[in-house]
């Protein structure tokens, strides 16, 4: 099997699709002849055709707006949106009409589209080209949110998303697109080619939206992430030695909300992380649900390692990025109450 990376994955994931099913379109700023900005779609214009993988004029409303016409007649839709920052005027469309459409039509239309957008910091983008939107659409009922870690996952949850019926925001942690990041910023860059994770498989295959996974099994904290943050998690709890599981949430919507509070019962403490910023951020989301659901079988207060409530800096880009010195002082403080 290929040792693919995550854009490989990605792209991968689409061709399957493409070539399964004449339904499906692939459509956005430079997805087509240029194949993305991260090359995500290279090769497909050519594979499949002008009607089938189109560019789009920069219109955010305006490519979310189409592909809910589309999916309204039966399409299945993939817009790009090139970087989560620019989804914002897509909100709309996406919440007024793709997440309702099912419900106000009594089931007459449905609207599956699959929102692609890179996603997260860590690349030195700026304010601009790195923040971390996920908790919006979490907020929203009729939509789904997906975030991968690894190529594998990429590729099978992308292929799920495109064949579900509801609407799927996919975002792709642009900081792993070409290998897992430990937070430490200072070293080589590790492809993942050199990385021991599942092989990607070329035809189709799928990873259950709604299922989180076990990345590493422990006794004494449980750690709750997602995308980036998994590597840089599992990474700062193995150097410091701790007995921690680490969970990989996967889909924050639906969210498997058994396998969480199966772990935090078990290990009596509980870690949150995330890139996005504090207030309001999913974390809040995941606090209060281990809260309800575990609050006899905890130990210690649940603690979230976050961003900051501000606008993402460049500068201080790495003070701003939960690495691993904040979330090993998380991981302290939580073992020592």
């Amino acid at each position: 099997m290929p040792r693919m990376n995550m854009i490989e994955a990605i792209n991968s994931a689409m061709d399957v699709c493409l070539g399964a099913d004449p339904d499906v379109v692939v459509l956005g700023e430079d997805i087509g002849f240029f194949g993305g900005v991260f090359r995500a779609t290279a090769g497909l214009q050519a594979k499949y055709g002008k009607t089938r993988v189109f560019d789009t004029p920069i219109n955010e409303c305006g490519i979310i707006g189409v592909a809910v016409g589309m999916a309204a007649y039966g399409l299945r839709p993939v817009p790009e949106i090139q970087f989560a920052d620019y989804i914002y005027p897509g909100l709309d469309q996406l919440v007024s009409e793709a997440a309702r459409i099912r419900h106000r039509s009594a089931g007459e239309f449905i609207a599956p589209i699959t929102v692609r957008s890179p996603f997260g910091g860590g690349i030195f983008g700026g304010q601009t080209h790195s923040q971390s939107p996920e908790a919006l659409f979490t907020h929203v009922s009729g939509v789904k949110t997906v975030i991968p870690s690894n190529p594998y996952d990429a590729k099978g949850l992308l292929i799920s998303a495109i064949e579900d019926n509801d609407p799927v925001i996919f975002f792709e942690p642009k900081r792993i697109y070409n290998g897992p990041f430990d937070g430490h910023y200072d070293r080589p860059v590790q492809p993942w080619s050199k990385v021991d994770t599942p092989d990607v498989p070329e035809g189709h295959y799928t990873v259950p939206l709604g299922k989180a996974a076990i990345v590493r099994e422990g006794n004494d904290v449980t750690v709750l992430a997602y995308g980036t943050m998994v590597h840089v998690a599992r990474g700062t709890v193995e150097e410091k030695g701790i007995d921690a599981e680490v969970i990989d949430l996967r889909t924050l919507l639906p969210l498997d909300i058994e396998t969480i509070e199966a772990s935090v019962k078990k290990t009596g403490r509980c870690v949150i992380v995330h890139e996005a910023t504090r207030t309001s951020g999913f974390g809040a989301e995941l606090s209060a649900l281990v809260q309800e659901r575990c609050f006899h079988h905890l130990e210690a207060p649940i603690l979230r390692v976050t961003g900051f409530d501000t606008p993402y800096p460049h500068s201080l880009e790495w003070a701003y990025f939960p690495g691993p010195v904040r979330i090993g002082t998380a991981l302290d403080q939580v073992l020592k109450d």
